[in-house]
């Protein structure tokens, strides 16, 4: 698979010594959704700051489409587009001419009909006439996203795109996403809504303190990653796991209902349920029902993120 985005050996050290990224190497394929996951001061913004051209690196390479993002500037900007975090409009200006104004930056001519288009997929088109600063800070947000995408990027940059706004702007964010996807687009994603990287993200990279930890497969890691869960429901509550069963280190829940047993599924000796299941028994427990429960992206990125701070 071809690739669009090359970084390596990525750095950045502000004047102050802190050291923001520190030797980052990343290639993004072209058409994927890369969701890009890492705590508040890890490095995400500053990467794709660097990348968009808004920050300058000073260390490594990086080029967008095989154009540097230095030597190469604007024709790598000109394939890019950046949803940023931060709200940022002309607060007096109408919508239909804040979009059109954004794509005449990049040199595009003048295309009402895309313009149009573009602002009915954000439902924005019945607020076209409006001044930014008349908007609600959910249609403010659908607003930075059209400007995004109307000069028509082959990278989308998706900065906590759906940060403090409303469910129906995030379901119609996603629907434009897969939509861009179909389109060929590549997108690179940044969100504190892990869930929406593990419903959507081809791929996963772990950033922290500056650092790429892991870059891998999202079906894949959570394969190779996720443990699994037994939650097995007691018949009758109990106060204190059986001293027999300590070496299946089970959590005992609140109300004594039931015990969690948590294994891998690449374990070569197997997963002990079988053992368990007959220990169980010898200790007297009689069992009501059985859940199993796959390992979340979520809990597989906090595991990451211990192992790379410790």
């Amino acid at each position: 698979m071809s690739s669009i985005v090359e970084v390596q050996g990525l750095r950045k050290v502000y004047d102050d010594g802190f050291e923001a990224l520190k030797g980052v190497d990343l290639s993004i394929h072209k058409g994927e959704i890369l969701a890009l996951l890492g705590p508040n001061g890890a490095g995400k913004t500053t990467l794709i700051s660097t990348l968009c051209g808004i920050t300058t690196p000073t260390g490594g390479s990086a080029s967008v489409g095989g154009h540097d993002i230095i030597g190469g500037y604007r024709a790598a900007r000109a394939m890019i587009g950046l949803v940023p975090q931060e709200v940022a409009l002309e607060p007096f200006e109408k919508v239909i001419n804040t979009v059109r104004f954004s794509r005449g930056l990049f040199g595009k001519k003048q295309d009402d009909a895309l313009v149009e288009r573009t602002l009915r997929q954000l439902s924005l088109w019945d607020k076209r006439h409006n001044q930014t600063k008349e908007l609600s800070g959910g249609m403010k947000r659908r607003v930075l996203i059209a400007k995004a995408l109307i000069h028509e990027p082959q990278v989308l940059f998706l900065d906590e795109p759906t940060a403090g706004v409303d469910v129906e702007l995030r379901r119609d964010m996603w629907q434009v996403v897969e939509e861009l996807r179909a389109q060929g687009v590549t997108i690179i994603l940044t969100t504190h809504y892990i869930e929406e990287a593990e419903a959507i993200a081809d791929r996963v990279a772990v950033i922290n303190k500056g650092e790429i930890l892991l870059v891998q497969d999202k079906a894949t890691l959570m394969q190779q990653m996720g443990r699994k869960s037994l939650r097995i429901e007691l018949a009758e509550p109990i106060t204190a796991v059986p001293e027999a069963l300590s070496e299946y280190e089970l959590e005992l829940s609140d109300d004594g209902q039931s015990v969690t047993y948590h294994y891998d599924t690449r374990g070569q000796s197997g997963t002990g349920i079988t053992r368990l299941m007959q220990a169980l028994a010898q200790a007297g427990l009689h069992l009501r029902d059985i859940h199993t429960r796959q390992s979340s992206l979520e809990e597989i990125f906090v595991g990451l993120v211990r192992e790379g701070a410790a």
